[in-house]
């Protein structure tokens, strides 16, 4: 079991390695379609998971038809159509409704349950990876999505190094036993730390007293995010919710705090005019 949780580990490690250098490169100086064109293709891999994960099996027309719409939401957004992006979020739950009328209008509870799961991916995960694309859109848009990344990176690091060496009281056994008190104080503490510094050396003529609420913010957000994951993962008996990402699992085990953080970020640069 030890070598196995190592074996992991180190897997764990040297998948981030590989992968934050070229995320680095997106997000700083990759041409933006090259990183909208990442976040769009999350956004696909992460609502196939999520319907995996949940069990629920579209028709092959249905299931084909969510990537095509994910291309079209994030090319509306590229080309700045920001006024199109109701009626896109729209055409998730269109679509799913007018094809189960027309193929399967008495299908019973079961085909609004598969309507209703066709609409929430979407709204779960493409609506906040594509409001990072809003926030790159801003005059220092890459500086904090990197802010983001340190903050939700030292978070989720704190969280399990503190929780892994100090863990005693658990913080909600019920969705995810290995979760602590102390690992949730670690991940804040180490992600205010670090946003901080983040923040002090590549804006340091801009201090903003707001950092104090909005990094927090972003902590518990983000491990409310993994808590939200944990509990669709446990109602449907599943570890990962895939296995792209070796020692990680699938891409919304590495996503889901982000998902409930970008909103939190975005609202505050929205309210502070930045």
């Amino acid at each position: 079991m030890k070598a196995d949780m190592k074996s992991s580990h180190l897997q764990r490690w040297l998948t981030s390695i590989v992968a934050i250098p070229v995320l680095l490169y997106l997000i700083l100086f990759g041409p933006r379609v090259l990183f909208y064109s990442l976040l769009c293709a999350v956004s696909i891999v992460g609502i196939f998971e999520f319907n995996d994960t949940t069990d629920t099996s579209f028709p092959r027309p249905l299931r084909w038809a969510l990537p095509f719409l994910s291309i079209a939401f994030f090319a509306v957004l590229y080309y700045r159509r920001i006024l199109i992006m109701p009626f896109m979020l729209f055409l998730f739950a269109l679509i799913p409704l007018a094809y189960f009328m027309i193929t399967s209008p008495s299908k019973g509870p079961k085909g609004t349950s598969e309507i209703a799961v066709a609409l929430f991916g979407p709204v779960y995960i493409l609506l906040p990876l594509s409001m990072l694309v809003l926030v790159d859109m801003r005059p220092d848009g890459k500086t904090w999505i990197m802010f983001l990344v340190v903050v939700m990176f030292l978070s989720d690091s704190g969280a399990f190094y503190f929780g892994r060496s100090m863990g005693r009281h658990k913080l909600y056994e019920a969705v995810s036993p290995k979760k602590t008190w102390e690992g949730a104080f670690g991940g804040l503490f180490c992600s205010l730390l670090g946003g901080l510094i983040f923040m002090r050396i590549f804006r340091p003529g801009g201090f903003d007293p707001g950092l104090f609420i909005l990094i927090p913010l972003l902590s518990i957000a983000g491990q409310l995010g993994d808590l939200a994951e944990s509990m669709l993962k446990r109602n449907h008996s599943k570890k990962d919710s895939g296995r792209i990402l070796p020692g990680h699992g699938g891409v919304l085990d590495r996503i889901d705090g982000f998902l409930f953080a970008i909103p939190m970020l975005y609202i505050y640069l929205d309210l502070t005019g930045y």
